[in-house]
């Protein structure tokens, strides 16, 4: 099952986000909508529980419900048949315009109806809501976290299947780490990915993180705070010293594209610095050569 699962994710993608609408708002155009395959009664339809989704702000739900009221939904939901009950559909993607339906008191919604297995559920899901950059981090993470463990996904494949790097799924996916209280913050909006990378594997993330939004700290100040003891010397050498997660992932992923040892010296001061590729011999120097002319 897990081996299936494996080769399908990311199988047929171009064809499933031909079905997934881009926007709730009006658009531009008759060609921009999709034609429902029926309109069912909106007690018949129901979230999916595995939705990477989880925050809904009211008010946005509030707005898009009185553009329902007065045009309508315009783009159908994605729906399947309900796995465990007969009679009803589950949500593939579309949840905001279900609930802000029921908020308009519609009767019917339009739905399009797909015969989508667990994992291409969860994958339209996510895929989705990254589109319209609906899912905070912790949501995102969670998202991939789903896929990894449910369907035995490595991140390597799923950097492939969703368009993304490896480090950027590795980074995401490191923020679970966090303790709740911080990934709260971090979900709400309180702090941003960049303060919360820095907070990874402290005992005192959380009192940190109250201090990041109690005074406004700045994503510089708590890379600051958070430098280990004893990182003493000249300046410069403490800089090459200090890379963040966001450089040491970026260099493994050069090094495992490359074949080579590539070490990256960023200072965060200036916003400059200097990338290294080592080479053993002259074989290795001409097929450096060879990539930098490819482009």
């Amino acid at each position: 099952m897990a081996n299936r699962d494996r080769r399908g994710l990311g199988r047929g993608l171009s064809a499933l986000m031909a079905d997934i609408p881009q926007a709730d708002a009006e658009p531009q155009g008759a060609s921009a909508t999709r034609r429902p395959d029926m309109k069912v009664p909106v007690e018949r339809v129901r979230p999916n529980p595995d939705q990477p989704r989880r925050a809904f702000t009211q008010e946005a739900l509030q707005e898009l419900a009185a553009s329902i009221s007065e045009k309508g939904i315009i783009q159908p939901l994605i729906v399947r048949p309900d796995p465990d009950t007969q009679e009803l559909y589950q949500i593939v993607a579309g949840e905001r315009r279900w609930r802000a339906a029921q908020i308009a008191q519609l009767h019917e919604i339009p739905v399009i109806i797909r015969e989508f297995d667990d994992t291409e559920v969860l994958e339209v899901a996510i895929i989705e809501n990254i589109q319209r950059a609906d899912l905070n981090p912790i949501e995102e993470a969670t998202g991939y976290r789903q896929l990894m463990d449910r369907f035995d996904q490595t991140q390597e494949h799923l950097a492939t299947a969703m368009g993304k790097s490896r480090s950027h799924i590795a980074n995401l996916m490191r923020l679970l780490t966090l303790p709740d209280e911080v990934q709260g913050m971090l979900m709400n909006g309180s702090l941003s990915a960049g303060h919360a990378r820095a907070l990874i594997n402290r005992d005192d993330a959380v009192q940190i993180a109250r201090d990041i939004v109690r005074n406004g700290l700045s994503v510089r100040d708590v890379e600051k705070r958070t430098r280990k003891p004893g990182q003493g010397g000249r300046k410069a050498d403490r800089k090459l010293t200090e890379k963040d997660a966001d450089t040491q992932a970026l260099e493994s992923d050069l090094s495992a594209a490359l074949g080579l040892a590539v070490t990256i010296d960023h200072d965060p001061d200036k916003g400059a610095g200097k990338l290294t590729i080592g080479y053993r011999d002259l074989g290795q120097l001409d097929d450096i050569i060879q990539i930098l002319n490819r482009g």
